[in-house]
């Protein structure tokens, strides 16, 4: 019951946090579930909630997308998310909890200090980004700071930034959840009660975020949720859960 509440709160802020930066859901959640049931499983059952999470905050900003970058880029990104998603079912938990360790740490580093704002790609990397960031997508379940990254080489504002970014997430989560579905169904379903709290605590946290996180100065923000993401990148390295 305890872990549940820690998961259910950390749902929550996963959401709010995503619902300003465009990602995160996957940066919290996946850690937090992994301490419990290893980080094989832990992808895997997080990819539901950061699907619903992903969906709502879309249905919200979608006349921002552009259709022109969604349409090149998450061919790329829906690639790789399936190549990802193949070699997350080959892979043991230990391995993919040390993929995910470091990822985090480097996510957690360019935010505490500034670097991820500055860090793009031009567009003849980007669609090199937009495939590595769907295969980490797969494999590990955190893609946000990379494809932010590739998408900055196209110069959008920022609410087609934020919509394209989210659209890129969907395309992605379509690309590996059946993958997932199909090799772990029957650990999932046992695993209903995190889904269902992971779910409504997304959902919570997608709705509360802009209200509550934009009031807060962005580069204070910013470095808080990096402090955050690197302190369970350490935590994953550290105390691995196989």
């Amino acid at each position: 019951m305890l872990f549940q509440s820690i998961f259910g709160i950390a749902s929550i802020i996963g959401g709010a946090i995503a619902s300003v930066t465009g990602f995160g859901i996957g940066s919290i959640l996946t850690p937090t579930l992994a301490a419990q049931f290893g980080t094989k499983l832990a992808v895997a059952a997080v990819s539901i909630p950061h699907a619903v999470g992903t969906v709502t905050r879309f249905a919200l900003i979608w006349r921002s997308v552009d259709k022109r970058v969604l349409i090149r880029f998450g061919i790329a990104s829906a690639l790789g998310g399936l190549a990802g998603a193949l070699l997350h079912t080959v892979f043991t938990s230990i391995v993919l909890n040390y993929i995910l360790g470091v990822l985090l740490l480097f996510a957690g580093v360019l935010n505490m200090f500034g670097l991820a704002s500055t860090m793009r790609f031009g567009r003849s990397v980007a669609w090199f980004a937009g495939l590595t960031s769907g295969v980490f997508g797969g494999l590990v379940g955190n893609q946000g700071g990379i494809r932010s990254a590739a998408l900055l080489g196209f110069e959008l504002d920022k609410q087609a930034f934020v919509a394209t970014g989210t659209a890129i997430g969907i395309v992605v989560d379509l690309a590996r959840m059946p993958v997932y579905i199909a090799a772990e169904s029957h650990q999932l379903v046992d695993l209903w009660p995190y889904l269902l709290i992971g779910t409504v605590g997304v959902l919570i946290g997608t709705f509360l975020g802009k209200t509550i996180l934009t009031k807060i100065p962005e580069n204070i923000f910013r470095r808080v949720v990096g402090t955050i993401v690197f302190l369970l990148g350490i935590a994953l390295i550290v105390y691995p859960n196989p």
